[in-house]
């Protein structure tokens, strides 16, 4: 059993959860994921660790409530206990010198990617955050941001903040005022990082993506989150989480993270008019 240090609403329908599993802190390093699982009839939830903290064995995690599992997630309290939450998985971030480092990032994808943001600046490189959501009020942590970067630039889709559109629009803008850009790492939404890495194609800019397809036993025995990369099958979890995003199968990926969404809908159906 793991203990539950923390969880709250960090803005409308994400939530931090801050779990102790000092064993699983000691050997992260950014882009693992955990596995969480609420009890021992609970779903496996891979989540991309955001934060840790080695004094204290503490791993942080931000995730979207989507289904029946995630809102489950959602109800946990500080004391409470959960079955397990075993890691690291999945394949390191690559870290190293590269010069300007563009960090794009929305969603889930801001907690996700600040272990990489973070790196990459104790590496050297000079790092640009942009940071996207629908509305001022879905952006989270930008003083943490500020603190491991050299520009964070925050756009909403109605420019209620310092740009209007999405990350990628904010990245040709980059690009056409003659920002030289070594390295692009992008992780939210399959959209947004599809978008990002089309942006950055045409002028040849390595962008990594971290693909999140559903996953369930997060070791590569089932075979749900199989992608194409380079023309060659791979699965997320244990050849990724990080892939070329020009060589991503967009359109195959984007069709198989709609496969299970009638399931989904009526399995939190089930969840919220349950009467037990």
């Amino acid at each position: 059993m793991r203990k539950v240090i923390e969880r709250t609403r960090v803005v409308p329908n994400l939530h931090l959860l801050r779990v102790e599993a000092p064993d699983v802190v000691r050997k992260l390093e950014p882009g693992n994921f955990v596995i969480i699982k609420i009890d021992e009839v609970g779903e496996r939830i891979p989540l991309t660790a955001a934060d840790w903290d080695e004094e204290t064995g503490i791993v942080s995690m931000v995730f979207m409530t989507v289904g029946a599992s995630t809102h489950r997630l959602a109800q946990l309290q500080g004391g409470d206990e959960i079955e397990a939450c075993v890691g690291p998985l999945g394949n390191s971030m690559e870290i190293d010198r590269y010069g300007t480092v563009v960090v794009a990032m929305g969603c889930y994808g801001i907690g996700a990617v600040f272990p990489v943001a973070r790196a990459m600046k104790k590496a050297g490189n000079r790092v640009i955050g942009l940071m996207e959501a629908r509305s001022e009020n879905l952006l989270y942590w930008q003083d943490k941001y500020r603190e491991c970067t050299d520009r964070l630039v925050l756009t909403t889709y109605g420019g209620s903040c310092d740009r209007e559109g999405r990350v990628a629009d904010v990245l040709e803008s980059l690009i056409r005022d003659g920002e030289h850009i070594d390295r692009v790492v992008a992780l939210g939404c399959t959209f947004m990082m599809m978008k990002t890495s089309e942006t950055t194609r045409p002028h040849e800019i390595k962008t990594i993506v971290s693909l999140n397809p559903i996953m369930i036993d997060g070791t590569g025995m089932c075979g749900v989150c199989r992608c194409r990369v380079g023309g060659e099958t791979k699965f997320a979890c244990v050849d990724g989480p990080d892939f070329d995003g020009h060589e991503v199968d967009w359109e195959e990926l984007t069709s198989r993270r709609r496969s299970y969404l009638v399931e989904e809908v009526r399995s939190l159906s089930e969840f919220e008019t349950r009467t037990y």
